[in-house]
C-alpha cells in the first residue's frame, strides 16, 4: 500500500484526545484500540503502522464532548481533527467506523478501516468481560468466553454486536476469527494491564 500521512505525530494525537476527553475510561479506549490497530498494521500494512494507531487512538475523539448525537459522532471530531492538521485520508479512516450511525459517512474499503470498525466496539465488549473475570486479565481470556458474552445481549448492552457481525462480513472472517484474532490483538500489548476501559459507542 501507498505511504499513508496522518498530518500528526502520535504525541499530538495524544495531546487532541486529551483536549476533549477527561474520563479516563475514554482515553484508554482511544489507546487499546490504537494498540489493537497497530498489532492488525504490522501484520497487514507495516509501513503504515503509525497511521492505523493513531486513526484508532482518535477515533472517538468527539464521543464525550457529544455522545448525545450519536450520528453526528465524528463529524464534530473531522472539524477538530483538520484543525489540527491532521490528513483528510485520517478523517475519512476514522469517519468509516461511524457509517452505521450516518449513512453519508464514508463506507469502509481498505482493510484498516474494516478492522476499526470490526474490532472498536468488540475491544470494549472484551474489556466488559475481562473485569469480571476472577484474573481480571485478559491474559487466560479465551474465545468460548467471549461468545458467551456475545450471545447474552444483556451483557455490556451498549455493545453493538450487529456492527461486529457486520465487520467480520467485510473482512471475510468468521466470527470465531475475528474474536481470536482480537484477543490476541489485545493480549499482545496488556499482559500486566489489569483491566480495559468499557467501551465508548
Amino acid at each position: 500500500m501507498a505511504k499513508l500521512e496522518a498530518g500528526m505525530t502520535r504525541e499530538q494525537a495524544f495531546a487532541l484526545l486529551q483536549e476533549h476527553n477527561e474520563d479516563a475510561f475514554h482515553i484508554e479506549h482511544g489507546e487499546t484500540v490504537e494498540q489493537v490497530m497497530r498489532y492488525f498494521a504490522r501484520e497487514f500494512d507495516p509501513e503504515n503502522e503509525e497511521f492505523w494507531g493513531i486513526a484508532g487512538l482518535l477515533h472517538d475523539l468527539d464521543w464525550e464532548e457529544h455522545a448525545d448525537e450519536p450520528e453526528k459522532h465524528t463529524v464534530y471530531a473531522a472539524r477538530d481533527i483538520q484543525a489540527a492538521g491532521g490528513t483528510p485520508e485520517l478523517v475519512r479512516a476514522i469517519q468509516s467506523h461511524t457509517s452505521d450511525f450516518n449513512p453519508a459517512l464514508p463506507q469502509p474499503e481498505h482493510q484498516m478501516e474494516k478492522i476499526l470498525f470490526a474490532t472498536e466496539e468488540l475491544t470494549g465488549l472484551i474489556g466488559a468481560a475481562v473485569v469480571m473475570r476472577p484474573s481480571k486479565s485478559v491474559m487466560d481470556f479465551e474465545v468460548k468466553s467471549l461468545k458467551k458474552k456475545f450471545k447474552d445481549k444483556r451483557f455490556a448492552a451498549g455493545v453493538n454486536r450487529d456492527v461486529i457481525r457486520k465487520g467480520a462480513e467485510m473482512l471475510g472472517w468468521e466470527l470465531d476469527e475475528l474474536f481470536a484474532r482480537t484477543i490476541e490483538a489485545m493480549q499482545s500489548f496488556a499482559p500486566d494491564r489489569d483491566t480495559f476501559a468499557p467501551a465508548a459507542e
